[in-house]
């Protein structure tokens, strides 16, 4: 059975209202500056329908995130969108993406990554051999035993 890595993805605001943190899930966000987005940036610099974040299935069934500019409708934000120091219309989000809406306003994403560990119950027929060598206590050295006769020895 495939084990799916365990993945979460936040996005972290940073406006005149300081600084917030969203853990995404859902299948699209509006971001902007309309009190009716899902994630509001106060600042009178940006647009009230700045951007779009839309959740796109992996190959593995994991999901990422894309950022459109504007809306879903293709009405583009008055300044764009500034990822990573470059102007994109839409761009999939990798972690620690740098998105800059406007002066004083920006946001990173970040991409938090696990492995999943398996919990399934041992194999039946996954056995341990002990030897009669190993038994007793293996801290205690004041003991040695002889390999060739099996006697046993006490250190001073």
């Amino acid at each position: 059975m495939p084990q799916e890595p365990h993945q979460n993805h936040l996005f972290i605001i940073e406006d005149e209202k300081g600084r917030r943190e969203y853990v995404l899930d859902a299948p699209v966000y509006s971001i902007g500056r309309d009190p009716k987005c899902d994630i509001r940036l106060v600042s009178q610099f940006v647009s009230r329908r700045h951007a779009t974040l839309v959740q796109l299935p992996n190959e593995d069934g994991s999901y990422y995130y894309r950022i459109v500019d504007g809306n879903l409708k293709g009405k583009a934000s008055a300044n764009g969108l500034l990822i990573n120091g470059r102007k994109f219309q839409n761009h999939d989000l990798k972690n620690a993406d740098q998105i800059v809406f406007g002066p004083q306003v920006r946001a990173i994403y970040y991409l938090l990554r696990r492995e999943a560990i398996q919990t399934v119950p041992p194999d039946e027929f996954d056995i341990t051999l002990i030897s009669p060598n190993m038994v007793g206590d293996p801290e205690d050295k004041s003991r040695i035993e002889d390999e060739d006769d099996g006697q046993t020895m006490k250190l001073a």
